[in-house]
């Protein structure tokens, strides 16, 4: 659905985020009939003054919802201070203005000590995507993300590259066979999985996580929807990387993007709401609602997403398994990174929890794949520890045009000419996960020199994704 008054325009009549704010852009929405310059200025005058407009047909929910966040007291808030720190922005000039706004408001939280912007960020819920904010003591739901502990995982097989190009029918089928996705797909319980994740005793924390274990068990080794990917692809390493144990030349390799499914899609719903009702900030920085360390509720969290963690780790280890398995194939080397979580670690001698909501944890030596799109190049890095970014990197290529904005503007025809252009072979996937809807990933990756080393480059030819697109769970 386009909307034709966007949020940055809402903020520049001086609305903030929040549920008045919410009501306004419905409300243009549903009055475009209006025109763009007519709404632009009621909304202004609403604002100004919502008593006179309180029993108004079009505009009377609105005045409504603004005297009511009006008549809540100043000190039933949790105050910002009031000018946030300084914090390191790479590739600011490709980064959207709603992205930076969010940072600053992250930036003002009471227990924030330091964050970082990615070259790949833009605008999501609460914190950024791209975005990295070191806290102390405290852990905030939407900081780490609706899909926690989504990831990255490369398997280098044996397999020479020509191998694959006379044989990809065969390949393709098992890539079809050995995955599973779609919102809320799952496999039948004589189709499932074992992990010893799902003995793990945090299922048994709670009730409310007790309850998601049956959920978690069906989509153990499912990547779901949106713009999580399986695929083959050809990784070349120009030099020989000792550390690896990898020689130079080219190898076959394995490539995916999920995390945890439902269980972390609901554990998440389920503790921000918490968050929300026990820490009341300010409506432009509700969304970073946190929960403190030292209280029940914050431990509570902090298991619960270390759980999802493990077990997005654990629908990884099945998927590669299962394809190596299918295909007789050894697996020469492995590499495993996540994003969409946060980590106890030490920040300028101090220990900090450190969200990375869409970031590559990137300290020095650390390895990590950040993909580019489809028909793009990922790549395989080594961390080099630099602080001012917070020990982290992109963890992608960002995308630079909205679900919406892709469905609308680009057409299956062009995307199967570019797909035909660079000699890639997709199952499934929408138009919003055109490659023309992502940024350049060379541009993101030039400035993001100083924050890791790459060591070989990954070229996408087989991709499987979600036949129904952007839906998740």
């Amino acid at each position: 659905m386009s909307h034709l008054i966007n949020s940055e325009e809402l903020m520049a009549l001086g609305y903030t985020p929040g549920r008045a704010f919410g009501v306004a852009l419905r409300t243009a929405n549903k009055h475009k009939h209006l025109g763009k310059e007519l709404l632009l200025a009621e909304l202004a005058n609403v604002l100004a003054e919502p008593d006179a407009f309180a029993t108004h047909a079009v505009y009377g929910k609105l005045a409504k919802a603004l005297i009511e966040e009006a008549s809540i007291p100043e000190d039933a808030y949790i105050p910002l201070r009031d000018s946030g720190a300084d914090y390191a922005i790479y590739g600011e000039s490709h980064i959207e203005a709603g992205a930076r706004t969010q940072m600053d408001v992250a930036m003002q939280l009471p227990v924030t000590v330091a964050g970082a912007l990615m070259p790949d960020a833009h605008q999501g819920y609460g914190l950024p995507i791209g975005g990295v904010l070191a806290v102390n003591n405290a852990v905030i739901p939407y900081g780490v993300g609706v899909d926690i502990g989504c990831r990255m995982a490369l398997s280098i097989y044996d397999i020479p590259g020509a191998f694959f190009e006379a044989n990809q029918a065969q390949f393709k089928r098992e890539l079809i066979a050995q995955t599973r996705f779609g919102a809320g797909h799952g496999f039948k319980p004589h189709e499932r999985a074992d992990h010893a994740v799902l003995t793990d005793a945090a299922f048994g924390m709670n009730p409310f996580v007790a309850d998601l274990k049956d959920k978690a068990w069906a989509q153990l080794g499912t990547s779901g929807g949106g713009n999580h990917f399986v695929e083959f692809g050809i990784i070349e390493f120009a030099k020989a990387d000792e550390v690896m144990g990898v020689p130079a030349g080219k190898y076959l390799a394995l490539l995916s993007h999920s995390g945890s499914r439902g269980l972390g899609a609901t554990i998440a719903g389920h503790y921000t709401k918490l968050a929300k009702e026990l820490c009341r900030l300010p409506h432009e920085a509700q969304n970073l609602a946190y929960l403190g360390l030292d209280t029940e509720a914050g431990q509570e969290y902090w298991r619960a997403m270390t759980l999802a963690g493990d077990y997005a780790s654990a629908n990884h280890e099945i998927i590669h398994r299962k394809l190596a398995a299918a295909l007789g194939a050894e697996v020469v080397a492995s590499v495993e990174n996540h994003h969409n979580f946060a980590w106890k670690e030490a920040w300028n001698g101090q220990e900090v929890i450190v969200h990375r909501k869409g970031a590559t944890p990137a300290g020095k030596g650390v390895l990590g794949i950040i993909p580019g799109s489809m028909t793009a190049p990922g790549f395989l890095v080594r961390g080099k520890g630099e602080a001012a970014s917070i020990n982290s990197a992109s963890h992608g290529a960002g995308r630079q045009m909205s679900r919406t904005q892709a469905i609308k503007t680009i057409s299956r025809e062009a995307m199967r000419a570019q797909l035909k252009q660079y000699g890639v072979t997709l199952v499934g996937a929408g138009l919003d996960e055109a490659p023309m809807a992502y940024k350049d990933i060379h541009t993101v990756m030039a400035a993001q020199s100083d924050l890791v080393d790459v060591l070989a480059t990954f070229t996408p030819r087989l991709v499987r994704m979600a036949d129904d697109g952007s839906r998740e769970d």
